[in-house]
């Protein structure tokens, strides 16, 4: 909006004003007197700019962008802890139970004993909130004394633990209320309902899936992986716990069923030929990590694994200079997914 209003500009024309006749040259009284202002005015339009910035959705960021859209009540998840289970023996090698509340480490981070699952397993919740508390295997070290342990470790990643909402992900939430609004029970309400339990990442809903009032809402967890029972559970107590009575958010009358995602393994080989300088192994490792990234982006939002896009990722690795013989499970098209299935890479086998 102010991008003409430059130093330069500002200057000439401070100068114009100034009547003909009068020494207006670089050095002169006048223009060493009007160039500070102008350099300064122009340093205002610059903050203007951004100021502006800050009060539209789109542009906004930080706290801007959270005080721009409050009047539509949404807000900013805030980081969630990670949920796993731990199993727990004695010496013999028998399952123990444990005091809820107990506390163990793992590498740099605590957990504590929130809930009994079964004899001697426990749902454990990470002390520290974000996805650093995802670790969900290894031997767990006791902080206190517990009589009788003998050995305790993590078995499986029940919630994922989340990190605070970014920007670009919140900006989005708002404008798909924006776009598509959640009211009085519509398909998008119960998406939303969703997503509101801590570690859900997505949602997608299919009325009329058993016949009349019937609901059915199918999700992954924060990773945009198959949601565990206990995720499960949390989003069916949340949004109907006793089918058809109202007794959660979903309205009287309507019999909701959760039920998370499944997984489509989708194992990738290839013939590459490194740059010169480059080891298999380490071009392996980002490559994996590339299609990682790309899992995440299309899970419930393709409806195909696309062959050709996995090839462009191969050549965007640092390291592959060409490939051939690029196969997803074993075929040289694309793999289909289902409306309730999400990608997962399994083995990335590259060869030279």
């Amino acid at each position: 909006m102010y991008e003409d209003q430059t130093y330069e500009a500002l200057l000439e024309r401070m100068l114009d004003r100034v009547p003909e006749g009068m020494d207006k040259r670089e050095g002169s009284i006048i223009y060493d007197a009007l160039a500070p202002a102008a350099a300064e005015m122009a340093q205002m339009y610059i903050e203007l700019e951004v100021s502006n910035n800050l009060y539209f959705p789109d542009t906004a960021g930080g706290e801007y962008l959270e005080r721009s859209i409050a009047w539509t009540g949404i807000t900013r998840h805030p980081a969630g802890k990670a949920q796993l289970s731990g199993k727990f023996y004695t010496s013999g090698g028998e399952l123990l139970d444990i005091p809820l509340g107990s506390r163990f480490s793992l590498g740099l981070l605590h957990y504590s004993a929130a809930e009994k699952l079964s004899p001697g397993m426990y749902r454990l919740e990470s002390e520290t909130a974000g996805s650093e508390g995802n670790q969900y295997s290894g031997t767990l070290l006791p902080i206190d004394y517990i009589p009788g342990l003998a050995r305790g470790e993590i078995t499986a990643l029940l919630v994922p633990g989340t990190d605070a909402e970014s920007d670009g992900a919140l900006r989005q939430r708002y404008f798909d209320s924006a776009r598509r609004p959640s009211t009085s029970g519509n398909k998008y309400h119960y998406m939303e309902w969703a997503q509101d339990i801590q570690g859900v990442g997505g949602a997608r809903v299919f009325p009329l899936w058993a016949g009349p009032k019937t609901v059915k809402v199918v999700i992954v967890n924060a990773e945009h992986k198959p949601a565990s029972a206990l995720l499960v559970s949390q989003v069916q107590q949340y949004i109907d716990p006793a089918p058809g009575l109202g007794e959660g958010q979903a309205p009287v009358g309507a019999v909701v069923t959760v039920e998370s995602a499944t997984g489509k393994t989708i194992n990738v080989t290839a013939k590459v030929t490194l740059a010169a300088g480059y080891a298999l192994q380490p071009v392996i490792n980002a490559f994996t990590a590339i299609l990682e990234k790309y899992r995440k982006e299309k899970a419930f939002a393709a409806t195909y694994i696309s062959q050709s896009v996995v090839g462009s990722l191969l050549l965007d690795t640092d390291g592959v200079v060409d490939y051939s013989g690029l196969k997803l499970n074993g075929g040289t098209g694309n793999v289909t997914l289902t409306e309730t299935e999400v990608p997962l890479f399994g083995s990335v086998v590259l060869e030279v």
